[in-house]
């Protein structure tokens, strides 16, 4: 039976990277998606994919997309939480409803959709949990506001989670890119060359989860040859 892996918000960008790359490797390979449009194109590339539609900003939407994994994938090999919006703007100044929608979306999607897979990867007593978390985990910019707290605690459940896991033969593995070249920058005015491609990323993650069973890479930073922007 094929590997199977979960990609969260993954019909573009890095999450859709992920997915070719897995597909491509022999891997049964679900996403989700809000949008059933970018779904069905997703579907079209990779006929064998299985897809599901899910606001993972709702709590009730994520614990029942739980469930159904569990229903229609079985047991996971790899789960990666890369579903998150970005919403630029200043603590003092943003609006309550920033901060509430990316933590739902950037931080709880990840909580409930992870804890509704465990046990079934617990039992097994292997696989990989890959965090998409971001240079924003680390440090604040200019314009973070609360997409820099919702990061920085994705980094500190994936660092929680990555020490309870251990002995379970779970391995929990945050990635922490930089500018990538996605719809979050869609806004940026320069050249493209100075944002690293998704699928550099997608290599990255695939990598991590396929090394022997005694290694973990716990932390990746990706940042552009020339620099952050």
């Amino acid at each position: 039976m094929k590997p199977a892996v979960f990609i969260s918000g993954a019909s573009k960008g890095i999450g859709l990277a992920a997915a070719r790359k897995y597909y491509a490797s022999g891997y049964r390979v679900g996403i989700c998606a809000r949008g059933e449009e970018a779904l069905q194109l997703a579907k079209e590339e990779m006929p064998e994919l299985v897809t599901f539609t899910c606001d993972m900003s709702e709590k009730a939407a994520v614990k029942n997309l739980a469930r159904k994994i569990n229903e229609e994938m079985g047991t996971l090999e790899v789960l990666v939480n890369n579903a998150g919006s970005y919403i630029p703007g200043s603590i003092h100044e943003e609006e309550d409803e920033a901060y509430e929608m990316m933590i739902r979306t950037n931080m709880d999607s990840a909580y409930y959709l992870t804890k509704g897979l465990l046990p079934a990867m617990k039992a097994a007593k292997k696989g990989a949990i890959v965090n998409i978390a971001s240079i924003a985990s680390l440090d604040a910019y200019p314009g973070g506001g609360s997409y820099s707290i919702s990061k920085f605690a994705l980094l500190g459940f994936s660092k929680n989670l990555r020490f309870e896991m251990k002995e379970f033969g779970i391995r929990v593995i945050s990635v922490m890119p930089g500018a990538v070249l996605t719809n979050s920058w869609a806004a940026y005015d320069g050249p493209f060359d100075r944002l690293m491609p998704p699928e550099d990323i997608a290599e990255i993650i695939f990598t991590s989860t396929n090394l022997s069973n005694r290694t973990v890479v716990e932390d990746i930073v990706l940042r552009p040859q020339l620099g952050d922007l």
